[in-house]
């Protein structure tokens, strides 16, 4: 069966201060880096395989998206040691 997994990004700076990010490049926190690889051992845990990885273009979600993935130990997701995934373009 296929699944569909979504993972919405870690703590950001400016979620830690409650400011609304919208589209503003903000990068993640200490804990939103831990909540990455939490995430990804979690998805190992539970035996979850990962075919292809979405994300915006903004750096929180994609520095999400590779701790998780590197913690999940999938190696058919990366080349030359970058993770490959699909970038929504941002929206203007």
């Amino acid at each position: 069966m296929n699944k569909l997994v979504l993972l919405r990004h870690g703590q950001s700076q400016w979620n830690l201060e409650n400011r609304f990010t919208g589209w503003k490049d903000v990068p993640l926190t200490e804990k939103g880096i831990n909540e990455a690889n939490n995430a990804g051992r979690l998805l190992k845990k539970h035996n979850i395989k990962i075919d292809k990885v979405f994300s915006s273009v903004l750096e929180r979600a994609n520095k999400t998206a590779e701790i998780a993935m590197k913690a999940l130990e999938i190696e058919n997701l990366y080349e030359n040691g970058n993770l490959i995934y699909e970038k929504k373009p941002k929206s203007k």
